[in-house]
């Protein structure tokens, strides 16, 4: 795999960034290359590899950041095993709730991983979806803006009005596979994991905060086990290769740690109408470009 040192700093960069950020990292990085004109290193077959490497680095940054989660899902998963039940609602029901929203997209990651992976060659296809995931943050964050609005309209209190909005722990187990459904939708580029996850967990009436902690929390499992599947598969390559590899996972894990940290503390008050703007708006002139050099090569 011919790879040099600026290549994997910019694509680590963009991985820390836009996987976290809800505006596709998968999309970003088949459409970036394609902008620079770096198609033999997207066709190469360690280039998807390389890639779920970078996630991994994202992967391990989300698990220092949310230790205090992680630690307290391994003791309460010990416990629930011990005591035989898991009681819903509790610190133990958020451990399962994890598990459980990790089911689709495992599973249809395994069953349409060929089909899937042609998906990577074609910048076309993750512009056209980049625009499509800005339309569902827009309409996402549009409906929560209406039922916010309906709240307020009925003048409760402030006690009543937080009351309208769910902690984690009180979601069923079948609202969690509908916003497992809803990351796997991110295994096509263009679609954003944390988007998709973060619009269908609202749509459970999460609050922004609450949403965006689930589907981080959600998304580590599933970067882990793409990595153990893909990453090996890099085994054969040189040395130089390799160190590149293990810089890019480092800096992605650093920018993805510091856009955890910027994304936790926007989402106490903040929207996803400036990312659905944003995706609208790159998906758009990278789709125009594109379509213009088809038409220049037809």
């Amino acid at each position: 795999m011919n790879l040099n040192i600026w290549q994997i700093l910019f694509l680590a960069l963009l991985q820390g960034v836009t996987e976290l950020f809800p505006i596709s990292s998968l999309g970003h990085t088949v459409i970036i290359p394609g902008l620079f004109g770096w198609g033999d290193l997207v066709r190469d077959p360690n280039f998807l590899p390389l890639i779920v490497a970078l996630h991994l680095g994202t992967s391990v940054a989300l698990v220092i950041y949310f230790w205090r989660d992680w630690l307290q899902v391994l003791r309460s998963i010990g416990k629930s095993i011990k005591d035989g039940e898991v009681k819903r609602g509790t610190e133990e029901w958020v451990s399962f709730l994890i598990i459980i929203g990790c089911v689709p997209g495992g599973l249809l990651g395994v069953f349409l991983e060929k089909p899937l992976k042609l998906l990577f060659a074609s910048p076309l296809v993750a512009t056209t979806f980049l625009v499509v995931n800005g339309s569902l943050l827009f309409l996402g964050e549009r409906m929560r803006r209406k039922a916010e609005a309906s709240i307020e309209v009925e003048n409760f209190s402030v006690k009543e009005r937080e009351a309208q909005f769910r902690p984690l722990a009180s979601l069923s187990w079948k609202e969690a596979i509908i916003v497992g459904f809803a990351q796997a939708l991110a295994l096509i580029p263009g679609i954003s994991r944390s988007g998709s996850t973060m619009v269908a967990a609202l749509g459970v009436r999460l609050n922004h905060e609450e949403a965006a902690r689930y589907s981080f929390l959600l998304g580590t499992p599933l970067i882990g086990a793409a990595a153990l599947l893909e990453v090996p598969q890099l085994a054969g390559q040189s040395m130089t290769v390799l160190l590149l590899v293990l810089l890019g996972m480092v800096v992605a894990g650093v920018a993805a740690f510091l856009s955890t940290r910027f994304l936790m503390k926007y989402f106490e008050t903040g929207r996803l109408y400036p990312f659905a703007y944003y995706c609208w708006a790159v998906g758009l002139l990278a789709l125009l470009y594109f379509l213009v050099v088809l038409h220049a090569h037809a």
